[in-house]
Protein backbone atom coordinates (compact mmCIF):
# COMPACT_ATOMS: atom_id res chain seq x y z
CA UNK A 1 0.00 0.00 0.00
CA UNK A 2 1.34 3.40 -0.88
CA UNK A 3 1.73 6.23 1.62
CA UNK A 4 0.19 8.87 -0.65
CA UNK A 5 -3.54 9.39 -1.28
CA UNK A 6 -4.06 5.64 -1.75
CA UNK A 7 -3.43 5.04 1.98
CA UNK A 8 -6.45 3.26 3.48
CA UNK A 9 -6.42 1.28 6.74
CA UNK A 10 -9.80 -0.34 6.12
CA UNK A 11 -8.63 -1.71 2.78
CA UNK A 12 -5.48 -3.02 4.44
CA UNK A 13 -7.60 -4.93 6.97
CA UNK A 14 -9.38 -6.54 4.05
CA UNK A 15 -6.12 -7.58 2.37
CA UNK A 16 -4.74 -8.99 5.62
CA UNK A 17 -7.89 -11.04 6.27
CA UNK A 18 -7.71 -12.62 2.83
CA UNK A 19 -3.97 -13.27 3.09
CA UNK A 20 -4.29 -14.99 6.47
CA UNK A 21 -7.17 -17.12 5.16
CA UNK A 22 -5.12 -18.25 2.14
CA UNK A 23 -2.49 -19.82 4.36
CA UNK A 24 0.13 -17.27 3.33
CA UNK A 25 2.09 -15.15 5.80
CA UNK A 26 1.21 -11.49 5.14
CA UNK A 27 3.87 -8.79 5.07
CA UNK A 28 2.90 -5.13 4.71
CA UNK A 29 5.04 -3.06 2.35
CA UNK A 30 4.39 0.69 2.47
CA UNK A 31 5.62 2.34 -0.72
CA UNK A 32 6.24 5.94 -1.87
CA UNK A 33 7.49 7.17 1.49
CA UNK A 34 9.16 10.05 -0.40
CA UNK A 35 5.69 11.37 -1.25
CA UNK A 36 4.48 11.34 2.35
CA UNK A 37 5.08 14.08 4.92
CA UNK A 38 3.92 12.09 7.98
CA UNK A 39 5.45 8.64 7.51
CA UNK A 40 5.84 7.97 11.25
CA UNK A 41 2.17 8.71 11.94
CA UNK A 42 0.96 6.42 9.20
CA UNK A 43 3.44 3.73 10.17
CA UNK A 44 2.05 3.78 13.72
CA UNK A 45 -1.49 3.54 12.36
CA UNK A 46 -0.58 0.52 10.23
CA UNK A 47 1.27 -1.17 13.08
CA UNK A 48 -1.80 -0.78 15.31
CA UNK A 49 -3.96 -2.88 12.97
CA UNK A 50 -1.37 -5.16 11.34
CA UNK A 51 -0.99 -7.22 14.49
CA UNK A 52 1.84 -9.80 14.39
CA UNK A 53 2.63 -8.68 10.83
CA UNK A 54 5.98 -7.27 9.73
CA UNK A 55 5.81 -3.81 8.15
CA UNK A 56 8.38 -2.31 5.75
CA UNK A 57 8.67 1.25 4.44
CA UNK A 58 10.09 1.80 0.95
CA UNK A 59 10.28 4.31 -1.89
CA UNK A 60 11.48 4.20 -5.48
CA UNK A 61 14.46 6.36 -4.55
CA UNK A 62 15.94 4.51 -1.56
CA UNK A 63 17.26 1.07 -0.63
CA UNK A 64 14.28 0.09 1.53
CA UNK A 65 13.53 -2.75 -0.86
CA UNK A 66 16.70 -4.50 0.32
CA UNK A 67 14.93 -5.58 3.51
CA UNK A 68 12.44 -7.56 1.41
CA UNK A 69 15.08 -9.82 -0.09
CA UNK A 70 15.14 -12.01 3.01
CA UNK A 71 11.66 -13.26 2.12
CA UNK A 72 13.00 -14.61 -1.17
CA UNK A 73 14.63 -17.98 -0.85
CA UNK A 74 14.70 -21.30 -2.62
CA UNK A 75 11.32 -23.04 -2.40
CA UNK A 76 9.47 -19.87 -1.40
CA UNK A 77 6.70 -18.15 -3.39
CA UNK A 78 6.08 -14.46 -2.81
CA UNK A 79 2.95 -12.82 -4.26
CA UNK A 80 2.54 -9.04 -4.48
CA UNK A 81 -1.03 -7.75 -4.20
CA UNK A 82 -2.32 -4.21 -3.87
CA UNK A 83 -4.18 -1.38 -5.56
CA UNK A 84 -3.29 -0.02 -8.99
CA UNK A 85 -0.33 2.33 -8.97
CA UNK A 86 1.05 1.48 -5.52
CA UNK A 87 4.37 0.52 -7.07
CA UNK A 88 4.38 -3.29 -7.02
CA UNK A 89 6.09 -3.61 -10.41
CA UNK A 90 8.65 -0.91 -9.53
CA UNK A 91 9.43 -2.71 -6.30
CA UNK A 92 9.89 -6.05 -8.06
CA UNK A 93 12.18 -4.44 -10.65
CA UNK A 94 14.33 -3.04 -7.85
CA UNK A 95 14.54 -6.44 -6.19
CA UNK A 96 15.44 -8.11 -9.50
CA UNK A 97 17.99 -5.43 -10.32
CA UNK A 98 16.54 -4.97 -13.81
CA UNK A 99 13.49 -3.49 -15.56
CA UNK A 100 11.74 -6.80 -16.02
CA UNK A 101 8.21 -5.39 -15.63
CA UNK A 102 6.71 -2.34 -17.39
CA UNK A 103 5.83 0.60 -15.17
CA UNK A 104 3.78 3.79 -15.64
CA UNK A 105 3.52 7.05 -13.76
CA UNK A 106 0.47 7.44 -11.52
CA UNK A 107 -2.20 9.94 -12.53
CA UNK A 108 -2.25 13.48 -11.21
CA UNK A 109 -4.90 12.46 -8.63
CA UNK A 110 -2.65 9.65 -7.29
CA UNK A 111 -4.95 7.00 -8.74
CA UNK A 112 -3.08 4.13 -10.29
CA UNK A 113 -2.98 3.07 -13.91
CA UNK A 114 -3.20 -0.62 -14.74
CA UNK A 115 0.36 -1.35 -15.86
CA UNK A 116 0.28 -5.06 -15.04
CA UNK A 117 -2.70 -6.53 -16.91
CA UNK A 118 -2.02 -10.18 -16.17
CA UNK A 119 -0.26 -12.20 -13.50
CA UNK A 120 3.47 -12.53 -14.02
CA UNK A 121 5.32 -15.49 -12.49
CA UNK A 122 9.04 -14.82 -12.27
CA UNK A 123 11.54 -17.57 -11.44
CA UNK A 124 14.52 -16.25 -9.51
CA UNK A 125 17.82 -18.16 -9.59
CA UNK A 126 18.17 -19.80 -6.15
CA UNK A 127 15.60 -17.35 -4.74
CA UNK A 128 12.20 -18.94 -5.28
CA UNK A 129 9.31 -17.42 -7.21
CA UNK A 130 7.78 -13.93 -7.36
CA UNK A 131 4.23 -13.35 -8.60
CA UNK A 132 3.15 -9.87 -9.68
CA UNK A 133 -0.64 -9.45 -9.73
CA UNK A 134 -2.66 -6.78 -11.59
CA UNK A 135 -3.66 -3.81 -9.46
CA UNK A 136 -7.05 -4.09 -7.81
CA UNK A 137 -9.61 -1.30 -7.78
CA UNK A 138 -11.96 -3.27 -5.52
CA UNK A 139 -11.41 -6.38 -3.42
CA UNK A 140 -14.41 -8.60 -2.69
CA UNK A 141 -14.29 -11.34 -0.10
CA UNK A 142 -15.20 -14.99 -0.54
CA UNK A 143 -13.57 -16.16 2.67
CA UNK A 144 -11.39 -14.42 5.23
CA UNK A 145 -9.64 -15.09 8.52
CA UNK A 146 -10.82 -12.32 10.81
CA UNK A 147 -9.49 -14.01 13.95
CA UNK A 148 -5.90 -13.03 13.08
CA UNK A 149 -6.57 -9.66 11.47
CA UNK A 150 -8.82 -8.58 14.34
CA UNK A 151 -7.23 -10.55 17.17
CA UNK A 152 -7.52 -7.48 19.42
CA UNK A 153 -11.31 -7.39 18.99
CA UNK A 154 -11.64 -11.17 19.26
CA UNK A 155 -9.81 -11.04 22.60
CA UNK A 156 -12.13 -8.29 23.84
CA UNK A 157 -15.22 -10.23 22.79
CA UNK A 158 -14.18 -13.10 25.07
CA UNK A 159 -14.12 -10.69 28.01
CA UNK A 160 -17.70 -9.47 27.51
CA UNK A 161 -20.14 -10.49 30.24
CA UNK A 162 -22.65 -12.00 27.80
CA UNK A 163 -21.78 -14.62 25.17
CA UNK A 164 -24.29 -13.09 22.73
CA UNK A 165 -23.14 -9.52 23.33
CA UNK A 166 -23.80 -7.26 20.33
CA UNK A 167 -21.26 -4.70 21.62
CA UNK A 168 -23.77 -1.87 21.46
CA UNK A 169 -25.42 -1.14 24.82
CA UNK A 170 -25.01 -4.28 26.92
CA UNK A 171 -23.59 -3.88 30.46
CA UNK A 172 -19.97 -4.90 31.03
CA UNK A 173 -19.18 -4.99 27.31
CA UNK A 174 -15.38 -5.15 26.98
CA UNK A 175 -15.53 -3.87 23.39
CA UNK A 176 -17.44 -0.72 24.26
CA UNK A 177 -15.22 -0.21 27.29
CA UNK A 178 -12.15 -0.29 25.02
CA UNK A 179 -13.74 2.29 22.70
CA UNK A 180 -14.49 4.59 25.62
CA UNK A 181 -10.93 4.17 26.87
CA UNK A 182 -9.56 5.06 23.44
CA UNK A 183 -7.74 1.74 22.94
CA UNK A 184 -10.09 0.66 20.13
CA UNK A 185 -11.46 2.92 17.40
CA UNK A 186 -15.09 2.87 16.31
CA UNK A 187 -13.85 2.72 12.70
CA UNK A 188 -11.98 -0.53 13.36
CA UNK A 189 -15.01 -2.09 15.06
CA UNK A 190 -17.24 -1.08 12.14
CA UNK A 191 -14.71 -2.57 9.70
CA UNK A 192 -14.76 -5.82 11.69
CA UNK A 193 -18.57 -5.93 11.60
CA UNK A 194 -18.66 -5.16 7.88
CA UNK A 195 -16.16 -7.87 6.93
CA UNK A 196 -17.84 -10.36 9.26
CA UNK A 197 -21.19 -9.73 7.59
CA UNK A 198 -19.70 -9.78 4.09
CA UNK A 199 -17.90 -13.07 4.75
CA UNK A 200 -21.09 -14.56 6.13
CA UNK A 201 -23.10 -13.61 3.04
CA UNK A 202 -20.44 -14.73 0.57
CA UNK A 203 -20.34 -18.13 2.21
CA UNK A 204 -24.02 -18.73 1.47
CA UNK A 205 -25.45 -20.09 -1.77
CA UNK A 206 -27.01 -17.81 -4.37
CA UNK A 207 -30.52 -17.98 -2.88
CA UNK A 208 -29.63 -17.70 0.78
CA UNK A 209 -28.00 -14.24 1.03
CA UNK A 210 -31.31 -12.47 0.46
CA UNK A 211 -32.99 -14.69 3.03
CA UNK A 212 -30.19 -13.96 5.47
CA UNK A 213 -30.51 -10.21 4.87
CA UNK A 214 -34.27 -10.36 5.42
CA UNK A 215 -33.75 -12.28 8.65
CA UNK A 216 -31.42 -9.53 9.81
CA UNK A 217 -33.94 -6.87 8.82
CA UNK A 218 -36.64 -8.60 10.83
CA UNK A 219 -34.39 -9.66 13.72
CA UNK A 220 -36.31 -7.47 16.15
CA UNK A 221 -39.43 -9.47 15.30
CA UNK A 222 -37.69 -12.81 15.79
CA UNK A 223 -36.60 -13.40 12.22
CA UNK A 224 -38.51 -14.10 9.01
CA UNK A 225 -40.56 -16.91 10.54
CA UNK A 226 -42.15 -14.61 13.12
CA UNK A 227 -42.38 -11.80 10.57
CA UNK A 228 -44.43 -14.02 8.23
CA UNK A 229 -46.61 -15.07 11.16
CA UNK A 230 -47.17 -11.40 12.01
CA UNK A 231 -48.08 -10.53 8.40
CA UNK A 232 -50.48 -13.47 8.13
CA UNK A 233 -52.24 -12.38 11.31
CA UNK A 234 -52.59 -8.87 9.91
CA UNK A 235 -54.17 -10.29 6.74
CA UNK A 236 -56.64 -12.35 8.73
CA UNK A 237 -57.67 -9.28 10.74
CA UNK A 238 -58.33 -7.36 7.52
CA UNK A 239 -60.56 -10.16 6.22
CA UNK A 240 -62.65 -9.98 9.35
Amino acid sequence: MSLNNDFNLRRLERYLSIAWDSGAIPVVVLTKSDLCSDVDTKLNEVSSIAISVEVHVTSASDDGYQSLKRYLSKGQTVAFIGSSGVGKSTLINRILGQNFLDINEVRSDDKGRHTTTRRELIMLPDSGVVIDNPGMRELGIISADLSKTFVDIEDLVEKCKFNDCTHTNEPKCAVQKAIQAGTLSIERLESYRKLEKETKYEGLNSKMPEKEKLNNMFSKMGGMKNARKFLNEQKRKKRR
